[in-house]
């Protein structure tokens, strides 16, 4: 069947477009993914690409002609096939047209909402191995399209996010962020009468078991509203795709989703084995605060549980074997949270690598190459998790794999036909709102859909203080790719910062010059976890920062920062002096 290729709504104002140029003419071999033609709107001029591989058959509008949105302006297909009629209008599309003219936002489809017609073969149709972020929504969902749906768990419901992650660190962080601002009253003009504090670890480990019980409980009675059969017990797979639980008892499901998680990374490194030696999870157990904290691992978890102790008063070294902090973000957050770790008095050690542990009864020393050693009374081992394949059972040397992750294409199907494997497990994206997403769409695939994943503009945060935030690029990667511009803007000039004790940090918009799309956005302050939801939705919609400058942003909010940011990127930044010109 032909398939159109329409004028692109570029920008939520955009009416219609010139097409400036055909680089392709009728009868050529065109690839999905190649540039067909160069428009033109009141902002900028775009490349469209073509949506399909075949022969261009036919070009409704030339070069030069204006036409509106979503308007059809050529067919592409197989030769000699037949396309509609010389208006290139179907009646889809000038239903389109209508919808944007009484500004409604259009749906891509309502066809990806009807559950397709299926027959199912075993006792379930899904069974799901693990009730993390990925599984036990993939559960919800595929029970949501109308299938009957068996889960496996063989802990608590929730998995590392909501016992050993996630959820618990932030419930350490908050305590740490009430204790800074204990010591920030005074300098507000409170004044307390006494504002020395210890921390009952204890009683916070208490708080902190109570939160993730309150919230696997909700799990639990999400899956049961929705009819999911849950299991308690190790589920693997069998030779014949059937997953089997603790070896007893099998569920024979029409389709399988393997959403194992993640569990923590370790190192061969002589004196690992001492009890005075935690991993993240076991950390999150501690019952008294330790005078002397040696962080292995800087990146997300080291830094939020590091700073959280050197807060509730441990004396904190990390060592980091690369060569800045959270390498994973942009080089200018890492610079402003070990400018903030060295004023609080943490140690850091970049470029370090870890020799051994030596325990002395009463303390630790960690050995590291080139530096003094690390005296200390407890290690936290935080160098990242790695994906945990025991689901994978009999059929664990029949799968792709790529450097144990289980490799899967953008419809989250593994190698194996009617298996999909979603979140931690496939090493694509180690963040629990990514594997919400991932799996969503295994389950919309598993029940008959074929929706592929679009992770471009997913989120990632650093519950610090201050915060930490990115979507999209970071300054290398996209001048790798692109001719960019980068926008900035400090927190200390946005007015609900300064008010609120807050203007450090700053907001860094990076954009392509070509077309002003907006690369890559990276927040170091106030809420950046909150406001970079804002920039996720601005990379997703594809928006360019002429669309921002149209928005109007509540006024005293930190979020104004990120508009500011953007506005900088083309020198129109109101509320920061005038650039010099060179």
């Amino acid at each position: 069947m032909a398939v159109e290729v329409i004028m692109p709504k570029a920008g939520s104002e955009m009416e219609e477009g010139e097409i400036v140029q055909w680089f392709k003419q009728e009868g050529d071999e065109v690839k999905e993914g190649e540039v067909l033609l160069e428009i033109v709107t009141d902002k900028v001029n775009m490349e469209v690409e073509a949506e399909a591989s075949g022969t261009l058959l036919k070009i409704l509008h030339p070069a030069g002609s204006t036409v509106p949105v979503v308007q059809t302006i050529a067919w592409i297909g197989q030769p000699g096939e037949a396309v509609p009629g010389a208006d290139g209008a179907t009646a889809a599309a000038q239903e389109v047209v209508k919808e944007v003219a009484a500004d409604v936002k259009v749906p891509e489809t309502k066809a990806e909402e009807v559950l397709p017609k299926r027959e199912r073969r075993g006792e379930y149709d899904v069974a799901v191995i693990g009730g993390g972020p990925a599984g036990y929504v993939a559960a919800i969902k595929a029970a949501q399209l109308g299938g009957k749906v068996a889960l496996v768990e063989n802990r608590e419901l929730g998995g590392t996010c909501l016992n050993r992650g996630c959820i618990p660190t932030k419930t350490f962080l908050h305590n740490a962020e009430i204790i800074n601002y204990i010591r920030s009253a005074k300098d507000r003009g409170i004044k307390l009468v006494n504002d020395a504090f210890t921390v009952d670890m204890e009683q916070t480990v208490a708080v902190k078991n109570k939160v993730s019980k309150t919230l696997s409980g909700g799990v639990a009675g999400l899956l049961k509203s929705y009819g999911v059969k849950v299991f308690n017990g190790v589920g693997q797979l069998t030779a014949d795709k059937k997953v089997v639980v603790d070896e007893k008892e099998t569920i024979d499901a029409d389709n399988v989703i393997l959403a194992g998680g993640s569990k923590v990374s370790r190192i061969n490194i002589p004196g690992m084995d001492s009890d005075k030696v935690l991993t993240s999870d076991e950390f999150l157990d501690i019952t008294e605060v330790p005078s002397r904290l040696a962080v292995i691992g800087g990146g997300v978890i080291g830094s939020e549980l590091g700073q959280a102790f050197a807060t509730f008063g441990s004396k904190v070294t990390i060592v980091e074997m690369a060569d800045r902090l959270i390498a994973g973000m942009d080089k200018d957050a890492s610079v402003a949270l070990e400018k903030q770790f060295r004023k609080q008095g943490i140690n850091v050690l970049t470029s370090t690598k870890l020799l051994e542990i030596v325990d002395k009864g009463h303390e630790v020393v960690v050995k590291v190459e080139g530096k003094e050693d690390i005296v200390a009374d407890k290690v936290l081992l935080s160098i990242g998790r790695v994906p945990d394949n025991t689901c994978l059972g009999e059929l664990a040397d029949k799968f792709e794999m790529e450097r144990g992750r289980v490799k899967v294409d953008e419809y989250m199907e593994t190698s194996i036909k009617g298996i999909y494997a979603p979140g931690d497990i496939n090493g694509v994206k180690m963040l629990a709102h990514a594997a919400f997403k991932m799996g969503e769409i295994a389950a919309e695939n598993a029940m008959g859909h074929h929706k592929k994943v679009d992770l471009k503009a997913t989120p990632a945060a650093i519950y610090t203080h201050p915060e930490i935030a990115m979507v999209g690029l970071t300054e290398d990667q996209a001048r790798e790719k692109y001719d960019v511009k980068v926008g900035r803007f400090n927190f200390g000039a946005n007015g609900r910062s300064l008010a609120s004790n807050h203007g450090e940090g700053f907001v860094k918009v990076i954009m392509d010059t070509k077309y002003r799309e907006i690369l890559g956005i990276h927040i170091v302050g106030p809420v950046a976890a909150e406001i970079i939801n804002e920039g996720s939705t601005l990379l997703q919609t594809e928006m360019t920062i002429d669309d921002v400058m149209d928005i109007i942003h509540g006024h005293p909010t930190y979020s104004e920062a990120l508009y500011e940011a953007m506005a900088d990127c083309i020198d129109m930044c109101i509320h920061a002096p005038k650039k010099k010109t060179k």
